[in-house]
């Protein structure tokens, strides 16, 4: 049997103290089982929600891409049929200025008009009265050659009262007074040529007046619609009738603004017509906007076409612009 010294045993108990703190702290430190299994699963959860968000927004995602890709190549590539809606060239909405009855309706509805045919009319009974007598009165002179034979004899008394004067027959007191009776006549004259033309512009306003009573088309077209019967008092500025001119026809067109920079008015456009009677005309732009919708992001040019077979207004049409 072997014998073990004191130094020795204490060494060897130092050995097994360390020993056992190391293995202590290895497990206080290890994590559990349990907790490491927990924070996979929670990491495989986020994986797999995060991959569906990914996966959902991707396609979304790809879908706004392709539109605006085949915005941005319809807008660019010539030839592409824009729809839009035609207008009539002209579009009058005609009203009285003043109140009054109607008198008279000269066109029916659908009826051709030239500029300045009369379509509606005012009783202007009482006005024509007041005419006639603005009409007298600014023919009449008799105020004025009054004023001038007023004039004349003023000038005569003031010379006789000179002569006078001279032989000391007259006062230099009746001489002075005879001089402002002149000037007084003169300025009546004045006035009664004043008053004369102030009675022939009056009588001029009432003619304005009288015309004005009488609505007449102001472009060539057909009558759209009537909204006044005979004998029927209308206030002032009602509306009484429309007037709408179809050939040509416009058509404003949202063109985008990739296509609408390459265009420049006169040029030539293809206008197709749809059914009934489809067909296909020549069109010009006469208008190109100066501000984009921002929304759409396309620009408003407008387009002429002839319209010889009175096509309606209001037609939905597709625009082809040129090769730019």
């Amino acid at each position: 049997m072997s014998v073990v010294t004191r130094s020795e045993y204490q060494e060897s108990n130092i050995k097994h103290q360390e020993s056992k703190c190391t293995t202590r702290e290895f497990v206080a430190v290890r994590p559990p089982r349990h907790s490491l299994g927990f924070s996979f699963l929670i990491f495989a959860f986020a994986s797999l929600l995060g991959g569906s968000l990914l996966a959902r927004a991707e396609p979304a995602v790809a879908r706004q891409a392709a539109s605006e890709a085949r915005l941005g190549e319809g807008a660019s590539r010539s030839g592409t049929g824009i729809t839009a809606i035609t207008i009539p060239s002209a579009d009058v909405t005609l009203s009285f200025v003043q109140a009054g009855r109607i008198a008279n309706i000269r066109v029916r509805e659908g009826e051709a008009v030239k500029v300045g045919q009369v379509l509606v009319e005012q009783d202007d009974a009482v006005d024509q009265a007041r005419l006639a007598q603005l009409q007298a009165e600014s023919q009449d002179t008799t105020k004025i050659q009054a004023a001038e034979v007023s004039l004349a004899q003023k000038k005569v008394d003031l010379k006789k009262l000179e002569t006078a004067a001279a032989r000391n027959a007259a006062t230099e007191l009746e001489v002075e007074y005879a001089k402002l009776n002149v000037t007084i006549a003169g300025l009546s004259l004045q006035v009664a040529i004043f008053e004369h033309e102030q009675a022939k512009r009056k009588y001029e306003e009432a003619k304005l007046q009288i015309d004005s009573m009488s609505l007449k088309s102001p472009i060539g077209g057909s009558v759209e619609k009537i909204d006044v019967e005979t004998g029927e008092s209308v206030n002032a500025l009602a509306t009484v009738v429309r007037v709408v001119q179809i050939d040509p026809l416009w058509i404003d067109v949202p063109v985008p603004l990739i296509q609408a920079r390459s265009l420049q008015h006169g040029n030539m456009t293809r206008v197709e017509f749809p059914d009934p009677k489809k067909m296909t005309a020549d069109g010009m732009v006469i208008y190109i906007g100066a501000v984009a919708d921002a929304a759409s992001g396309t620009l408003r040019v407008r387009v002429q076409v002839p319209n010889k077979s009175k096509r309606p207004a209001g037609e939905h049409v597709s625009i082809v612009f040129p090769d730019s």
